[in-house]
């Protein structure tokens, strides 16, 4: 009874789902997760024909349609991945500095890529003339714009010795690089600017630099319009000690005012071996006078040029003695100026004491034959050692000549040369004989006549057997008498020409001399043969 209690009070439970396996709600380890656990497919064809050398996956790039899309996005597979973007240098540019270009130093690889820079056409000859010594652009009419590569070439180069660049019409900027190039540049030996116009603009960039350069040793600045104010610049880099030996500053408008500045520079800084001023408006002043005078200190000068200059004034002359007597004055030209009188004595004064000079050219000057006897004279003298005296254009007497005579027969002068303009006062023009003239004149008027011609040679040679000589009314008379047509003009010019003894009252006509040249005109023409008289007969 009481087990059939028990059972009827025990509660019915409904069963919706029972788990075998009862897990608890911690993890399990992790060797046991499932994740771990890679199951590999099976091997695609793709593979297959990877492993047997006959497939390639490409060229390992990113595909272009996933550049834009994140990596998070992209469905991974387990046998393909996408490498990332390569770097195309910006790391380097940033993090690293950039790597220089080191170009040869003849400059040839250096001149075309700076050309191309720039974007102008390289100039052949340059370019090929930097491995020689010698670079002639010579009316080549070079770009200003150019010259700033040509520099930057030749800064280095250690080949090239002579840079001619005559007449290419440079600017301040080309100058500039040029005097750039200078301070670094440590072969060329010459440079040539004839010609270029630079100015004052482009000589004060030029010569800034100029002083640092000690391999330069002649410098030709001819025609290029510096004027007095370019010569403060050049008296600055002069004062500088420039290294320069042979300078030309000829046709460059050089006054009075850049001749004192260049004498101010020659205090300091007179090393000039070859000098020239030529073709200037040095003229005379205390300008040039300073400068001359300073040229005397100069211990090495060999050759000076001061043709051109309207050098003129016994002052002038003084300086120019001054001058003569640097130790070493090889070649003085004083050509084209204007030197005479007493200025060419003082010229003179102390040849005597001139041990190296050879050549004085004093061609073109207004020297009268008193100044060239003046200079001549000095040659009698030994120890005058000038053996080329150059006085072209100069006119000279006899006297010049006997003195030059004397001065050639001497041992010591058997080598030198005298030359001189020619000789006055020793003859007189010969033109045409007026003989010839008035009888030809008059033989044409006679035979120009168609009726009554008269033949004016037999008409003289019959008057020459009548008379010797005739007064000149009566010869006038005889002439017109015979019918040809002369005026009284032309039969005076005859009396004039072949006149006889005359006096103060009458004048007279050589028949004789006439009929003397009448035969020797005309020898042909002779009187016809007189027939005999009766009496003759008889």
């Amino acid at each position: 009874m009481s087990s059939e209690i028990l059972l009827a009070e025990e509660p019915l439970v409904e069963v919706i789902y029972e788990q075998d396996d009862f897990r608890s709600s911690e993890e399990p380890p992790m060797d046991e997760w499932s994740s771990l656990v890679l199951q590999r497919p099976q091997m695609s064809k793709k593979q297959e024909l990877f492993e047997q050398g006959l497939y390639h996956p490409g060229s390992g790039n990113v595909c272009g349609k996933y550049l834009a899309t994140s990596d998070s996005v992209i469905a991974k597979h387990p046998y393909f991945t996408f490498p990332s973007v390569k770097d195309p240098g910006i790391k380097a540019a940033l993090l690293q500095p950039q790597i220089p270009i080191i170009h040869a130093d003849d400059g040839q690889d250096l001149y075309l890529a700076l050309c191309d820079e720039i974007d102008i056409c390289p100039v052949r000859a340059f370019h090929k003339g930097l491995v020689e010594k010698n670079i002639d652009l010579r009316y080549y009419c070079v770009n200003p714009r150019g010259v700033r590569c040509m520099a930057s070439a030749l800064r280095f180069n250690r080949t090239v010795k002579v840079l001619n660049l005559t007449d290419s019409f440079l600017n301040e900027d080309a100058c500039f690089h040029l005097g750039e190039m200078l301070v670094n540049n440590s072969a060329l030996e010459e440079l040539n600017l004839s010609g270029c116009r630079i100015g004052f603009e482009g000589a004060k960039r030029l010569f800034h630099f100029l002083p640092f350069n000690r391999t330069l040793r002649e410098l030709n600045l001819n025609k290029n319009h510096l004027g007095d104010e370019s010569m403060v610049c050049i008296s600055k880099a002069i004062f500088k000690g420039i290294d320069v030996q042979r300078f030309h500053l000829s046709y460059n408008n050089i006054g009075q005012k850049g001749a004192s500045f260049l004498a101010t520079a020659f205090e300091t800084h007179n090393k000039f071996v070859l000098l020239d001023l030529s073709w200037n408006s040095l003229i005379s002043g205390s300008g040039t006078y300073n400068l001359l005078c300073r040229l005397e200190e100069n211990k090495v000068l060999q050759d000076l040029n001061l043709a051109w200059n309207g050098l003129t004034g016994p002052r002038i002359g003084t300086a120019i003695t001054k001058l003569m007597k640097s130790p070493n004055l090889h070649t003085l030209n004083l050509s084209n100026n204007r030197l005479n009188g007493e200025a060419i004595t003082n010229l003179t004064t102390n040849m005597t004491k001139l041990k190296k000079l050879v050549t004085l050219d004093l061609s073109y000057n207004p020297m009268t034959p008193a100044d060239a006897i003046e200079v001549l004279s000095k040659f009698l003298l030994p120890a005058v050692k000038v053996q080329r005296l150059i006085m072209e254009n100069v006119f000279v007497n006899l006297k010049f000549l006997a003195l030059l005579k004397q001065v050639r027969e001497m041992k010591s002068r058997k080598n030198t040369v005298i030359t001189y303009g020619g000789l006055v006062g020793c003859f007189k023009p010969v033109g045409p004989d007026p003989r010839n003239l008035l009888l030809s004149r008059v033989d044409y008027l006679c035979q120009k006549q168609k009726r009554n011609r008269v033949d004016i040679a037999l008409v003289v040679l019959q008057l020459e057997i009548e008379r010797g000589v005739m007064p000149v009314n009566e010869f006038l008379t005889v002439i017109k008498d015979t019918g040809a047509p002369l005026d009284n003009d032309l039969l005076n010019e005859i009396v004039n020409v072949f006149p006889g003894p005359s006096t103060a009252k009458a004048k007279t006509v050589d028949i004789k001399c006439l009929a003397d040249y009448v035969k020797r005109k005309w020898p042909d023409k002779k009187l016809p043969p007189v027939k005999p008289s009766q009496e003759q007969t008889e």
